[in-house]
């Protein structure tokens, strides 16, 4: 369903009817403007901002704003990977909230994505290259002034094996931590007892999904920061061909790129972005929707998504509504779902991250939330913040977290939870819309 048949005015006022009934404040002029800029006939363009040298879909681009790009170029020197001339070349993009800082004011995490193209004679030569240049950042990276390597995703379990306790079926994708990182080896065991080795060359043979996580002090927001660098590999071989090395060649519906200077790398490499990306991508988010909305529950998740796919599929109004969500100061609890994974993250065997760090993380948050938000809610959130610190003092870093601590972590989720669904389900439409993905 799109919003073709209302005006930009009269959607306006069912954004701003729906608003006003939940407590939302709405920048009437710039919501005009965005669905007067969504509606072009010109939305689907290529746009560089020649000011700030980035560029990206029109779409995308309608919602970055580029007063924090000192920032993220600043994290994106960390992650990004180097060219090397005549054998790697790359363009680097914020993707996620990062890409939308215009209406998130509180984003969770610094999330990047990277197309990198490799010259090589076979595809297996382009797969060396890659886990080379991959060992070589991560090793590089591990740790550092603000900064610490969590893992790297590479490769997949060549066949069911058991490591640290958990069961991974054949193919699974492998999660290297930085000790493993070091050794360039997995030691794990097959179902019998066995022994097995995965060395890390072998992975790179077929290296599929790759992704690298950090976490990293932010001095501008003042708490850790989950950045990752998301990896579009592509094999570009001696007749021009380009092949992605996973098999799919992901869209740019949300991405901003950081230099003007990979413009060409960019466009050399959409030319082979599938005719059918579009309902693809849609299909992809509307299946994370599902899992959140089922499974994994997360409804700032969830929100985020539909933001995505109602943008994209001409239900502006919702998507309208949404954006100015987003930019509420009550949005600020996202930043929540940062911290739980940060907490995450701490309390993994074998953990760079001390309590101390996550402490001030959650201070941080606090501090924020005091500054931020008024009445009850700012006192229940401070309050149950408040429980979740003193619990996590008595924690270990490294080792499990007490069921006190996973209690008292649960009452901060469920809090986050209940706010984003009560937003997204007063509005009628996103109700039915989240019904349907629900039921499907």
């Amino acid at each position: 369903m799109t919003d073709s048949k209302e005006s930009n005015q009269q959607l306006l006022q069912r954004i701003v009817d729906s608003a006003k009934r939940l407590g939302v404040g709405v920048d009437e002029a710039d919501a005009l403007q965005w669905l007067a800029a969504m509606r072009s006939s010109e939305a689907g363009d290529l746009t560089v901002d020649a000011a700030s040298g980035t560029f990206g879909h029109r779409i995308s681009m309608l919602d970055f704003n580029p007063q924090e790009l000192a920032h993220f170029r600043r994290i994106g020197a960390l992650v990004e990977f180097a060219d090397v001339p005549g054998e790697v070349e790359t363009a680097l993009a914020i993707s996620g909230s990062a890409a939308q800082s215009k209406i998130q004011t509180f984003p969770g995490d610094a999330d990047y994505f990277e197309r990198v193209n490799i010259y090589a004679p076979t595809k297996a030569e382009a797969c060396r290259k890659l886990g080379s240049v991959m060992l070589e950042k991560a090793r590089s990276a591990l740790k550092g002034d603000g900064y610490q390597l969590i893992e790297v995703k590479m490769g997949s379990a060549p066949e069911e094996i058991v490591r640290d306790g958990r069961t991974l079926s054949a193919g699974s994708p492998l999660a290297w931590n930085a000790a493993e990182i070091i050794a360039g080896k997995i030691d794990a065991f097959l179902p019998d007892g066995r022994a097995i080795v995965i060395w890390w060359e072998d992975a790179a043979r077929d290296p599929g999904w790759c992704k690298l996580d950090w976490v990293v002090a932010d001095p501008v927001h003042h708490h850790l920061v989950n950045a990752s660098n998301m990896l579009d590999v592509t094999w570009e071989a001696p007749d021009g061909s380009i092949v992605p090395l996973d098999g799919y060649m992901d869209p740019y519906f949300q991405e901003v790129y950081l230099e003007a200077e990979s413009i060409p790398v960019f466009s050399k490499l959409v030319k082979h972005v599938s005719d059918d990306a579009l309902d693809e991508y849609v299909a992809a988010l509307e299946h994370e929707i599902k899992k959140y909305l089922t499974r994994d529950i997360n409804y700032g998740k969830v929100a985020k998504r539909m933001y995505n796919v109602f943008r994209l599929t001409g239900r502006y109004g919702e998507a309208a509504f949404l954006r100015e969500l987003f930019d509420e100061p009550a949005t600020i609890l996202y930043q929540v779902w940062s911290l739980i994974r940060t907490t995450d993250d701490c309390f993994t065997p074998g953990s760079p991250i001390t309590v101390d760090e996550l402490l001030e993380h959650v201070d941080s948050l606090i501090e924020q939330v005091v500054e931020t938000l008024e009445g009850e809610k700012e006192l229940e959130i401070v309050r149950l913040l408040l429980r979740l610190r003193d619990a996590l003092t008595l924690e270990r870093s490294g080792h499990p977290l007490s069921p006190s601590a996973e209690a008292a972590r649960a009452e901060v989720i469920n809090i986050v939870n209940n706010f984003f669904y009560d937003k997204l389900t007063a509005v009628p439409e996103i109700k039915a819309y989240m019904d349907e993905v629900s039921a499907s």
